[in-house]
């Protein structure tokens, strides 16, 4: 009976150790099934990651080199337009020049219809006549070109405009004033083609 008793508890022991040995490698055998899947698992990931990034890669030297040819199409076109300004600035420039190096040459020509009208009562001679018309044609050409004179006499001076040859003293005239002048002045639009020639008081 005693035997009978010991064998069964010796039984239900290895039994247990059966048991338990049995269920340590279930655990092991699900553990390293779970481990496996779960390797599978990133090493699929990672191969959809790497994959993403690849046509995030190609998506990404498409966007670049839109911005670059942007960037560069922006570029020419204000280099253009900078290109432009400058070809109209220096056409200009040259233009004002070519007037102005002609209204000089033209100038000396209306001196002296000055200088020869002023010797000669309107209205005494026919030919003068003539030629005071055709002096005020002179005139209104010059203006409608953007010639226009300087005003001089009565003004204070300035030598922006004046080019003072005389000085006197006069106490009927306020200071630094023009009260003659010798040779007229003229500007071309804003720019001054010649000073006028003038005597200055006090």
């Amino acid at each position: 009976m005693t035997e009978e008793i010991k064998n069964e508890e010796f039984s239900t022991e290895e039994a247990v150790k059966e048991a338990v040995e049995n269920a340590e490698e279930m655990t092991e055998e699900v553990t390293s099934k779970a481990e496996a899947t779960s390797e599978a698992e990133s090493k699929d990931e990672a191969k959809e990651k790497k994959g993403f990034k690849k046509k995030e890669k190609k998506k990404d030297k498409k966007d670049e080199q839109i911005e670059q040819l942007t960037d560069r199409v922006t570029r020419q076109m204000a280099e253009f337009e900078n290109f432009r300004r400058r070809t109209e600035q220096e056409k200009a420039q040259m233009f004002g020049n070519g007037a102005k190096a002609i209204i000089e040459k033209i100038l000396p020509v209306v001196d002296n219809f000055e200088r020869g009208l002023a010797t000669v009562e309107e209205g005494a001679d026919p030919f003068a006549d003539g030629m005071l018309m055709i002096y005020k044609q002179l005139l209104t050409t010059l203006d409608e070109a953007g010639v226009k004179p300087i005003e001089a006499v009565g003004q204070e001076f300035n030598p922006d405009f004046h080019n003072a040859v005389m000085h006197v003293e006069d106490e009927e005239v306020g200071e630094n004033i023009v009260v003659e002048e010798f040779q007229k002045g003229y500007m071309y639009n804003d720019t001054v083609v010649r000073h006028s020639m003038v005597k200055v008081a006090n």
